[in-house]
């Protein structure tokens, strides 16, 4: 469960960590009304991915004239496939410095990883990659959270790589203290897999507050979370959750699905064995078009829904299901997708490999069909590579 910015902000400042005031608009008028109340204002767009400065997605304004026409701008643009839908405006930040600061899952570890870094305002996976040393980390013990002396060396280490600040590391480290205590609480608290600040920023007073927000929480912890979970749906039927509506879809229909760019729609039951045909169609130089895992049991109903989610992208030229039968029969995936073909009037190009339980009938019930069996993975993405180029 992604939250957007001003979600993971509203979550944050009851915590008790600094944000600047601001007040969401899903018009122009709302925009222009907000800055008519708050002065000098950030424009963001309220998308749940990174990149939105880089794409035109923020802008600083000064006037309510201003905001208006930057809202109407924001409003309705597509960032990296994810519309528009409502933005957030808030109080201008002075700005002294911008470090960073975030608190993950940590799966070899488990449990999770405090980071900090004086190098803010930046894609930190770029940071990670190219400058480590520059991140800090701490992992805390589960039981007590990240303690005081923790943090105090955190704030150090991560800011020994940049002269400009040692002067102010005491009193960075004192804030940083209480501002990550509370975070670690409330990633707790909401069985969060990320939750960061970037950029955390440093005003001119020496005050930390935070320019932006992640929050991701575990959807298997959802039941736990039945608030953050109605106010995301209820975004998402006021379009305003800046969602892929494709994803949308299929969280509704109880599928394990992501949209990708491609046009090769990918089926499989079992989460390793879809990431493989990712990985096959890409290698026979195809693009997926999405991550679509039926799970185990897959029956005839599950195949049809699948089958019925993947086409609604209009991208998709054709299918590659790729089917393990151990409890799953060959034949019944075989009548599934037939059926299903059938029923939804189906005419791009399926390639289907399935191997396990009943795979010899289940492929000759394809072949009489009049849809492609493929007898090993490779093949199968071969065909289907093959075949899409000649579509559309």
């Amino acid at each position: 469960m992604k939250l957007l910015e001003y979600q993971a902000k509203q979550r944050f400042a009851s915590v008790g960590i600094p944000v600047p005031e601001g007040r969401l608009a899903r018009t122009p008028d709302e925009a222009e009304a907000a800055a008519q109340a708050l002065g000098r204002v950030a424009i963001k767009a309220q998308v749940p991915i990174g990149g939105r400065g880089k794409a035109g997605g923020i802008a600083v304004v000064d006037t309510p004239a201003e905001a208006r026409r930057e809202a109407a701008r924001i409003l309705g643009m597509e960032i990296r496939g994810y519309p528009v839908r409502s933005v957030w405006c808030e109080t201008g930040l002075a700005i002294d410095a911008e470090l960073y600061t975030g608190i993950t899952l940590d799966r070899d570890r488990r449990r999770f990883v405090v980071m900090f870094s004086a190098s803010g305002g930046m894609d930190i996976e770029q940071v990670a990659e190219e400058s480590p040393e520059r991140i800090a980390k701490i992992w805390p013990d589960p039981f007590t959270g990240p303690l005081p002396f923790e943090v105090r060396e955190l704030a150090f280490a991560g800011l020994a790589h940049t002269e400009a600040l040692r002067d102010r590391a005491g009193r960075i480290a004192g804030g940083l203290v209480q501002l990550v205590t509370r975070l670690a609480g409330l990633a707790s608290s909401l069985d969060a897999l990320t939750c960061e600040i970037n950029p955390l920023v440093l005003t001119p007073e020496g005050s930390l507050v935070a320019g932006d927000g992640k929050l991701e929480i575990d959807e298997n912890a959802e039941f736990r979370h039945a608030d953050v979970a109605a106010e995301l749906r209820l975004d998402e039927v006021e379009g305003a959750s800046g969602e892929d509506p494709f994803e949308v879809e299929a969280r509704k229909r109880g599928l394990t699905y992501v949209h990708l760019d491609g046009d090769i729609g990918c089926i499989g039951n079992g989460a390793g064995l879809v990431m493989n045909t990712l990985d096959l169609v890409k290698q026979q130089g195809g693009d997926p078009a999405d991550f679509l895992d039926v799970g185990g049991g897959a029956n005839a109903e599950k195949v049809r829904n699948a089958l019925d989610m993947v086409l609604l992208d209009p991208k998709v030229r054709g299918v590659f299901i790729n089917i393990f039968g151990g409890i799953t029969r060959g034949d019944e995936v075989a009548r599934g997708i037939i059926a299903a073909r059938d029923e939804l009037h189906i005419t791009k190009p399926l390639v289907v490999r399935m191997t396990g339980t009943n795979e010899e009938e289940g492929r000759r019930l394809l072949q009489e069909a009049g849809i492609t069996p493929a007898a090993t993975a490779t093949e199968a993405a071969r065909t289907i590579v093959a075949v899409t180029r000649h579509t559309g």
